[in-house]
């Protein structure tokens, strides 16, 4: 479809024109439904939360020798696992962000699911550490591309009155993406029955020859030499996410362009074309919404390009942004992500094995998800800030009794080597289960973050800047995920988790005297009102 409106800096609809524009442009495609395109859509969401969630099951298996399937990595090794993906999601989402701005959201996300599938096969053939290393940077940028683009094209894509809930959609499907990780996990684990070797020799006698053995007595005895194991479950864990790639890939060739983001462009009549696909002629007037697009694309016209650079300059924007970076930063120093990376090795430490602890993961991954269902039911509710202070306040909370029942329960019953002796009680790893579940389910059903970091920037940088946020978060879990393994290890669960629940005192006071309200206005209302009263 060719614009029949007006483009250039000066470009301008009367309301005759506009009338006129909207009444005889056509839907540019079939009409879709807005719920099969945030669907669709948030399956970028999904492959984010799987990625991401796979981990945690893989890593028991990519401990193992290399003559037993697995990659021989250590504690540092492991958090670099986790950290080159981090790292590569905070390229994805600057850059992606970017991108989305010049070419479009859903060219971004078609992109993306092709940088899904690629990594993906790279990490699933990876014949050592540093290759997988590589490949887990290329899946981060599909990864932070996704978390950069997918809440942007969901928030320009819906209507003001469902705007939160889809892109609170958005969460509940990362989160149920690492659900459905966890549960892969579990079922090839129990397929494989859990991480096993077979014997070659063992000099101190402690182990016979040719027999098979559970991973984590085995690992106990130094200098063993093994001839084979099931350590290539984690091949098959990871591969699996090229289905909902494909997916993903297939279904946003049918989704039709931000409307948004045609209009940002000056092109009227594909952004209305785009929106009659989506849009239900009894609720929504599209003329209006164009209006609202035309006049706010007017101002910026005028303002001329706004980059980086000058958004920084500028006193409101310059505090959107910092804003923004702190509720992506806040986000991932909930330690939320260490729960999902690293859970068996947290259910290891209060006494579970290997196996067992994959399999709990489970449960938590469940918890997660109906928290999740729960805050697309609260953000639909109360504001904003209300479900964002009820979020910090509960992960606060949780992180300090993790803390406690670390210290005066677990700690005593652990020998100097990390194992847990046997006559800890039986409720004290089960603790551990339920308040971890707690503190997930917590933060989930409250996790407006993103929510946010999608709704307060203004048209102009939105992509720039939700991109520069956003990956400033994923520079942060990156810190996040390479120093919990080592904190773990040298600090134990208890001070980790101690330090991690004084971070979220910080962050509560953010919610409360610092974050903005966006619930029950439309995105260009929300700008007009935040300048106001912050100046220019």
């Amino acid at each position: 479809m060719t614009s029949s409106a007006p483009h250039g800096k000066n470009a301008r609809l009367s309301e005759a024109e506009l009338c006129t524009l909207v009444e005889n442009t056509p839907a540019s495609g079939k009409p879709r439904k807005i719920a099969l395109l945030a669907t669709i859509a948030t399956f970028g969401s999904l492959l984010f939360g799987y990625d991401t969630g796979v981990i945690a099951g893989a890593l028991p298996y990519m401990y193992m020798p290399t003559d037993a399937g697995g990659l021989a990595i250590n504690e540092f090794e492991e958090g670099l696992v986790g950290a080159f993906l981090a790292i590569g999601a905070a390229f994805g989402a600057i850059i992606g962000g970017r991108l989305s701005d010049r070419y479009g959201r859903r060219h971004n996300i078609l992109i993306l699911a092709a940088i899904f599938v690629i990594g993906t096969l790279g990490c699933t053939l990876s014949p050592n550490v540093w290759i997988l290393y590589f490949f887990r940077f290329i899946l981060g940028w599909a990864v932070g591309g996704a978390s950069a683009t997918v809440p942007i094209y969901l928030s320009e894509s819906a209507p003001t009155r469902v705007r939160g809930q889809l892109v609170a959609l958005d969460q509940f499907m990362i989160v149920f993406g690492q659900l459905l990780a966890y549960s892969m996990n579990a079922m090839l684990s129990r397929a494989h029955g859990g991480p096993q070797v077979q014997v070659a020799s063992d000099a101190t006698g402690t182990l016979n020859a040719g027999s098979w053995y559970a991973w984590d007595q085995a690992s106990q005895v130094a200098n063993l030499a093994v001839s084979d194991g099931n350590g290539s479950v984690w091949r098959w864990m990871l591969v699996l996410a090229t289905i909902p790639a494909i997916a993903l890939w297939i279904g946003m060739r049918m989704m039709p362009e931000s409307g948004r983001w045609y209009a940002a462009n000056l092109h009227y009549a594909e952004a209305i074309g785009s929106l009659k696909r989506i849009r239900n002629p009894e609720h929504d007037d599209v003329a209006s919404e164009v209006r609202q697009m035309i006049d706010l694309h007017q101002k910026i016209d005028e303002e001329g390009h706004w980059s980086l650079h000058r958004t920084f300059k500028v006193k409101w924007t310059r505090r959107l942004v910092f804003i923004g970076i702190g509720l992506a930063c806040f986000d991932q120093l909930t330690g939320i992500n260490t729960a999902m990376y690293y859970l068996p090795k947290i259910l290891h430490a209060a006494g579970f094995s290997s196996a067992d602890a994959i399999t709990i993961n489970v449960i938590t991954g469940a918890v997660a998800t109906i928290g999740a269902a729960f805050g697309l039911w609260l953000v639909a509710r109360l504001k904003r800030r209300t479900v964002g202070i009820y979020q910090e306040s509960g992960v606060t909370f949780f992180l300090f009794s993790l803390a406690i029942v670390f210290a005066v329960g677990i700690t005593p019953y652990t020998h100097l080597d990390g194992t847990i002796d046997s006559t800890i009680p039986a409720f004290l790893p089960w603790l551990v289960v339920i308040l971890v579940s707690l503190f997930v389910f917590a933060k989930q059903s409250g996790t407006v973050n993103w929510v946010l970091v999608s709704e307060i920037f203004p048209a102009r940088i939105r992509g720039v800047a939700q991109g520069f946020a956003v990956g400033c978060g994923w520079l942060m879990n990156a810190v996040v995920t390479w120093v919990f393994p080592v904190m773990i290890a040298h600090l134990g669960a208890a001070k980790t988790y101690a330090v991690f629940g004084a971070i979220n005192v910080i962050s509560l006071l953010f919610y409360i005297y610092i974050v903005p309200e966006t619930k029950g206005v439309s995105l260009e209302e929300f700008e007009e009102e935040f300048a106001l009263k912050h100046g220019h």
